[in-house]
């Protein structure tokens, strides 16, 4: 088996646990095959018996890799879909960062998932990903995300007017500082912080959420991922930001816009005894009482 590793980076204190995780795939018989920025932080700190195999971005992530594995938190997790892309090569979050709702695995079950991992005791949860179609080129050749899709308007400049559409029909003209289009894996992110409902990650569904309205009537709405929401933009500014997870790009207004499912989406993995109410409940502290 081999395992790809990724991550953005890592803190002096994290030597650690990379120790620990090498150790555990070498020593069940997995070869790593780490990201090559990544490798070269670390690997004049850490003890390295041989040489190891690398990768430098999408175009090496080729039918011998089984799995891949992302060292940080949700947001390192949602770089790995510009990497795995259409493969389907399944992910594993292992959390280094904060919160952790899709990198949910801790440092101290590096043991157990590695273990699952070779031994093939896992379940894989299909994402949906969102993708955006425009008049001009966007995001590269990734014009994809696993969260959300996003519009908002340029630093602090005045709120934009999003005229909204839903398989062509008109649905409202959002007066707001932006609108964002999440999957129902993205209902946890961006979207829930400005008042979206969480929704379950197979629900086949799209949350359209706007971002500080200022009609308080309006609310947040969830639509079949069967349908393509499109936009046009007015605003007192030429311009205005399209994001796509973590990735933004400062596009002209006149611009034509459409959101739809995408043709794949990305596997992730997920032990055995992790589900994902057990992560709301985790992560949102849900039913704890500081008085018991």
């Amino acid at each position: 088996m081999r395992i790809a590793i990724y991550s953005r980076g890592i803190e002096n204190n994290q030597i650690q646990d990379i120790e620990l995780l090498l150790d555990e795939i070498v020593k069940l018989g997995a070869e790593p095959v780490f990201y090559q920025d990544f490798f070269n932080q670390f690997y004049c700190a850490v003890n390295l018996d041989g040489k190891y195999s690398t990768f430098n971005s999408s175009d090496d992530m080729d039918s011998s890799i089984d799995c891949l594995i992302s060292l940080g938190g949700d947001g390192t997790l949602l770089d790995t879909v510009t990497l795995v892309k259409d493969t389907g090569i399944p992910v594993l979050g292992i959390n280094y960062g904060r919160l952790g709702f899709l990198a949910n695995i801790g440092r101290d079950e590096i043991h157990t998932a590695i273990e699952a991992l070779v031994e093939r005791k896992f379940v894989l949860d299909k994402r949906t990903l969102v993708h955006v179609d425009a008049d001009i080129p966007l995001f590269g050749d990734v014009p994809y995300g696993l969260n959300e899709f996003a519009l908002h308007k340029s630093d602090t400049s005045s709120m934009i007017k999003i005229h909204t559409y839903l398989n062509g029909e008109f649905l409202n003209t959002y007066w707001a500082d932006g609108l964002i289009v999440a999957t129902p894996t993205g209902s946890t992110g961006y979207s829930l912080s400005c008042n979206g409902p969480v929704v379950f990650p197979d629900s086949a569904s799209f949350v359209i959420t706007p971002v500080s309205p200022h009609n308080l009537n309006i609310r947040p709405i969830i639509v079949p991922d069967n349908t393509i929401v499109s936009f046009e933009v007015e605003g007192r500014t030429d311009n205005f930001i399209c994001s796509m997870d973590s990735r933004r790009e400062l596009v002209p207004k006149e611009i034509q816009l459409a959101i739809r499912k995408e043709s794949f989406g990305i596997n992730l993995i997920r032990l055995n005894e992790n589900n994902f109410l057990q992560t709301l409940r985790n992560k949102l502290s849900w039913g704890l009482d500081k008085r018991n």
